[in-house]
């Protein structure tokens, strides 16, 4: 059954399809540049989440309509491969140190490992209800962290085992690890979670500043801030990292899935299925109205890798147009 929450996310999505929220398009050059289009031949519904393998440039894609989770070969922009008879696959990650990927799949509640080279399935654990949004501890390999449920478990991924179940009043959408802190969006909360990962407890809870269904969210480590898109109405909010407290709120585009920061240039990359992604500059004084580039109806997941500098955004097909990952590159 469809929970409450994610019922009405798909009315504020639909209303969203209609027309990106109040961050106009500035003026000026675009900050993104379509460099390619990559096909993916045969995929049909809805894309979720991406993960990437940048030493091997191979590009892992959820396509949760076709039950698939497909490896793109960067070099040719090609298939390399795709495990199939996969139950709504949703979250992914990668693990570089051990050359994994990792799978969450909501419609069996499974978390899988396979060996990122051929897809070879290493093993597999049951978390429950709706294994969704995967995070991994970049810094030492050591840690995946999986929403499901009213949960969050950390998973060691040598004994692929669950180390620690942190419970949740709700369901975990976009969250986000810093250190021994992790940040949870939980919109049928109507708040983000706080959560101390080494004592396994929740040591704050912010409530929404109005705007509703929050979703994805990325950590500005530098400047210690949290960004949450929200998308009813469509906003890019940003909190203070230590005190939650409302640094800002800008208009963005509508439906958003997915956010990611550009330390290089100092830019935020919202992605949106209202066929945008908006890219916000950060000043001395925090972020500027963002400026919008167009991508297709419905691509609202992606993801950003630093090492390769490129910006992947997953587009669904489109009546006669094939689904497809739209490459960007940064303009300057």
């Amino acid at each position: 059954m469809m929970r409450p929450v994610r019922a009405a996310a798909l009315v504020a999505a639909a209303l969203g399809l209609l027309g990106c929220g109040g961050a106009p398009a500035s003026a000026g050059p675009a900050p993104l540049v379509l460099e390619r289009t990559i096909p993916l031949k045969g995929v049909k519904g809805r894309i979720d989440h991406l993960a990437i393998d940048p030493d091997g440039r191979r590009l892992f894609v959820a396509e949760l309509g076709n039950g698939s989770v497909e490896a793109i070969d960067l070099a040719t922009g090609r298939s390399a491969g795709r495990i199939e008879g996969l139950k709504e696959p949703q979250g992914l990650g990668y693990l570089p140190s051990r050359g994994e990927l990792v799978v969450a799949t909501g419609g069996d509640g499974m978390v899988r490992f396979y060996r990122g080279s051929d897809l070879k399935p290493l093993g597999a654990l049951k978390l429950g209800d709706d294994a969704d949004n995967v995070r991994v501890d970049h810094q030492t390999d050591r840690m995946v962290a999986v929403g499901y449920g009213k949960a969050l478990a950390l998973i060691d991924p040598a004994s692929r085992a669950v180390a620690r179940t942190l419970p949740l009043p709700a369901h975990p959408e976009g969250f986000q690890m810093q250190g021994d802190r992790a940040f949870v969006n939980l919109p049928d909360a109507g708040a983000l979670a706080v959560l101390d990962l080494a004592r396994g407890q929740e040591t704050a809870r912010w409530k929404n500043p109005g705007p509703h269904f929050n979703f994805p969210m990325a950590i500005d480590k530098g400047f210690q801030k949290v960004a949450v898109v929200y998308r009813l109405p469509a906003k890019l909010v940003i909190f203070d990292a230590a005190s939650g407290h409302v640094d800002q709120e800008l208009g963005a585009c509508g439906d958003a899935d997915d956010v990611f920061f550009n330390r290089d240039q100092n830019r935020l990359y919202v992605i949106c299925g209202a066929g945008a992604v908006d890219v916000f500059d950060r000043l001395a004084t925090g972020y500027a109205t963002g400026r919008r580039v167009q991508t297709q109806p419905g691509a609202r997941t992606g993801l950003y890798s630093e090492k390769l500098d490129r910006l992947f955004v997953a587009a669904r097909q489109n009546g006669a147009k094939d689904a497809a990952i739209l490459v960007f590159r940064p303009a300057s």
